[in-house]
């Protein structure tokens, strides 16, 4: 049996706002177990962006107990938090975020920076090995200016690789990629899942892109509507070879 590595219970996030109290989670309580795909779904203000910064220990919950990988993450100090996230966690965001003067190389590297147990040589070689797991070893002295949108994708999806995480979050990764752009960063992920066992959070607002994943959590005013195993998960290979050969 897999391990359950998120461990989520009766978890609330209020923000004050004025003398109004605003829920932006309201009670949920779920877990993810190792080697799971899975999406979070809801619209704007459903608390999906909220869920996932305390996911990646962004931020603390206001009452209830987030269970990382066997650490309880709500009595963790700012320091420690980021400890842990840039050991057990890689993210990957809608808009890449990459530094625009580094090479692809040199943008993966930078978690292991300040990582003092790994050499320059060693930074080196993970980097490599990451970018040749995303496909992109012919472009690892690349310029961000000099990559598609879809590379660039693929650099931050292997920059989250690079420290071997227990999980990897992305928060709407296809968001600013045209449509057979982000079935390939789709089918890549499926692959790291698949063939490589990574677990895979994925928020998204797309039920087309939410399709690939294996499960499919749905928020709406801070609480969980819907939790499914999706019984018909599209294969992104599939869709892409069906879809017609761009023309000039």
């Amino acid at each position: 049996m897999d391990a359950v590595i998120v461990n989520i219970k009766e978890l609330k996030r209020e923000f004050k706002i004025g003398e109004e109290t605003v829920k932006a989670l309201n009670g949920i309580s779920f877990t993810i177990n190792a080697g799971e795909f899975v999406t979070i779904m809801g619209s704007s203000g459903s608390g999906k962006t909220t869920l996932l910064n305390i996911l990646g220990c962004l931020e603390k919950p206001t009452m209830g107990a987030y269970i990382l990988d066997g650490t309880d993450v709500s009595n963790l100090s700012k320091n420690e938090l980021a400890g842990l996230r840039n050991k057990k966690l890689g993210f990957v965001f809608q808009s890449y975020n990459l530094l625009a003067r580094t090479s692809a190389i040199e943008n993966v590297e930078l978690p292991l920076l300040y990582n003092n147990q790994f050499s320059a040589k060693e930074r080196k070689e993970k980097a490599i090995k990451a970018l040749e797991a995303v496909k992109l070893s012919d472009r690892m002295y690349h310029l961000p200016s000099q990559l598609s949108g879809g590379q660039q994708q693929r650099v931050a999806i292997a920059r989250a690789l690079i420290n071997d995480p227990i999980m990897i979050l992305a928060d709407e990764a296809t968001g600013n990629l045209d449509s057979r752009t982000s079935y390939e960063i789709m089918l890549l992920l499926q692959d790291l899942n698949n063939d490589h066992g990574k677990t895979i959070v994925f928020v998204t607002h797309e039920p087309d892109i939410a399709a690939f994943s294996k499960r499919t959590i749905t928020l709406k005013d801070g609480k969980i509507i819907k939790d499914y195993i999706n019984p018909n998960v599209s294969n992104a290979k599939e869709v892409l070879a069906a879809l017609p050969i761009a023309t000039d």
